[in-house]
């Protein structure tokens, strides 16, 4: 099979179900172009801000297209392209981009709150609090996972020989300047106030500005200490407000992201390579069973919980007018999801053509290699070619990481925000809540990318099916039709509860053999029993209210009439 023709199919695919489903969606639930936003409503200049729909989607796309639709469709090649891309293509229409619409809808339908307040509105206090427990433990396993890929992606020094690695330093040192320039640009937006061409025209300016510096100016440090910087980092855009670093650095990064996705595409176009992978290789591969695996190994790319999370605690706050929900919450998505076939084009293509093997190396090795021989086909230097596409992986999984922080920080307000002890209100302080988050992010990553990647892709995939079930309640309580998320919540609920029960299996048979080691295995074990008992009781707890007989009629009056 040829990619173009791949790419070409997807294209058509995701923009029919955009146009067709995405605005049937809008069409059945409704949308007021002339309502007052959470954004306006609440406007602080900290979370609640109007901004430009440009900027909203950046931000919507950069912070969702983490590791995933790179790491997801590579892995899962080894049971054919075929199944990788039907999951990218009926789940990104049918599941993903209806959940992030939703929760986004559903946020800004009730004054830009997030799930756990609305599943305390519609569901009860217990079921926001097991909630909003299972919401931070899930980000501290992203930022764990996604910390320790990104300081491996700076770290400047070869573990064998201790040699300089130009790629890994030139990366670190265009990073370190985008962050910074995104803070310079954040004033620029926000007391400039340019128009959306002149805004674009600078950021792009910009961006390229900073990489030709870093790519002159490589920094050199060992992992540990960029793990540091990196914490360090994540700390300040979980405290700052969104426009001095999360709203720039996520609109720039996404001029940087859509010129890879583009020169992956023109690659494409240019070399039309054939996909080298097998259509189907095998139901059962190495003891991996196609189901579930298939499902939790492409989270981002087709349905991820963690995308809910985006689009219910920051970008709902952000938007001006309701109409742009579509294009951001549904639009995102769909746009993820080409990254995820382009991913798996590039796979396909660097697979052996005599024997259909698989490259060998990580995800992100395989996808940074063929991008940018891609790149070197159109002229740029090798090595240059290979800084932009390590930056480029990197600035996907930094967008994740430091919305992920204020998601987890804001979680972790709202679980000690209503007490009215000096514990309590010592806890939900701002500050203090993002210390112990992202200190107790921190120690899991002592456990690496690798172990803490198979249990992270579990568990946001339970986070979406418990989403999707809370959004269901929140539709039949507001008198809206709900309907077609069942199909989507049950298929998920399926997956991840065997995937779940199936990591916990391999661990415990390790129990008390010397490959067992408490802070990796240990420590996954104990957050794979919480996340399955607290699934377990949030769904039982959403399901009840979603079948029982009684619905929220009152609740029901006021937020159809928004």
């Amino acid at each position: 099979m040829n990619a173009l023709i791949i790419v070409a199919i997807s294209i058509v695919v995701l923009g029919g179900g955009y146009l067709l489903y995405g605005r049937w969606l809008v069409k059945t639930w409704g949308v007021d172009p002339n309502a007052k936003t959470p954004a306006y409503e609440k406007e602080d200049g900290e979370d609640y801000i109007p901004t430009n729909s440009l900027v909203v989607f950046s931000h919507q796309f950069s912070s969702i297209a983490g590791a995933g639709p790179i790491t997801g469709p590579i892995i899962a090649c080894m049971f054919g392209w075929l199944p990788a891309l039907l999951w990218i293509l009926i789940g990104s229409v049918f599941f993903g981009a209806v959940q992030d619409f939703t929760s986004m809808y559903a946020s800004v339908k009730t004054k830009g709150k997030t799930i756990g307040s609305i599943i305390e509105d519609y569901i009860g206090k217990t079921g926001k609090t097991l909630f909003l427990i299972f919401e931070w433990l899930f980000s501290l396993l992203v930022i764990a996972a996604f910390a320790d890929m990104v300081a491996g992606t700076f770290s400047g020094f070869a573990p064998d020989t201790g040699a300089k690695i130009y790629a890994n330093g030139g990366t670190a040192s265009m990073t370190m300047l985008f962050i910074f320039g995104a803070v310079i640009f954040g004033f620029f937006m926000k007391y400039a106030k340019p128009k959306g061409g002149v805004m674009a025209a600078c950021g792009i300016v910009f961006t390229a500005v900073l990489m030709l510096i870093g790519l002159n100016f490589p920094l050199y440090a060992d992992k540990g200490t960029w793990l540091a910087v990196i914490f360090a980092y994540l700390f300040i855009a979980a405290a700052l407000p969104m426009w001095v670093m999360i709203q720039p650095r996520d609109y720039l990064s996404t001029f940087l992201l859509l010129t890879m996705i583009a020169g992956a595409v023109i690659g494409l176009l240019v070399m039309h390579p054939s996909i080298n992978l097998p259509a189907v290789t095998s139901f059962n591969v190495n003891g991996k069973m196609l189901f579930p695996m298939l499902f939790v190994t492409i989270a981002c790319g087709a349905v991820s919980g963690f995308h809910s999370l985006v689009s219910s605690s920051t970008s709902s706050r952000q938007i001006k007018n309701e109409k742009d929900m579509l294009p951001i919450g549904y639009g995102a998505m769909l746009l993820e999801s080409l990254l995820a076939v382009v991913a798996l084009c590039v796979a396909g293509a660097a697979a052996d053509p005599i024997t259909h093997a698989a490259a060998q190396g990580t995800p992100f090795a395989i996808f940074s290699r063929g991008v940018a021989s891609f790149l070197v086909q159109i002229g740029m230097p090798q090595d240059a070619a290979m800084c932009v596409m390590n930056m480029a992986v990197s600035t996907l999984a930094l967008t994740s990481l430091d919305a992920v922080a204020r998601i987890g920080r804001i979680a972790f307000q709202e679980l000690f925000g209503q007490g009215s002890s000096s514990v309590a209100k010592f806890l939900s302080n701002k500050y203090i809540s993002t210390i112990i988050t992202l200190a107790c992010g921190c120690v899991l990553s002592l456990g690496g990318y690798n172990n803490i990647w198979p249990l992270f892709g579990s568990a946001n995939q339970l986070l979406a099916a418990l989403v999707l079930i809370s959004l269901a309640v929140f539709l039949k309580c507001t008198g809206r039709q709900g309907w077609m998320l069942y199909i989507p919540m049950f298929v998920m609920l399926a997956v991840t509860f065997t995937a779940l029960v199936q990591s916990i299996i391999s661990i415990v048979v390790k129990l008390g053999s010397s490959n067992f080691v408490f802070m990796t295995d240990g420590l996954q074990l104990i957050v794979a029993v919480l996340l399955v008992a607290l699934g377990i009781m949030v769904a039982a707890s959403c399901l009840k209210t979603l079948f029982g007989k009684k619905g929220n009629s009152e609740k029901a009056t006021s937020d159809t009439a928004v």
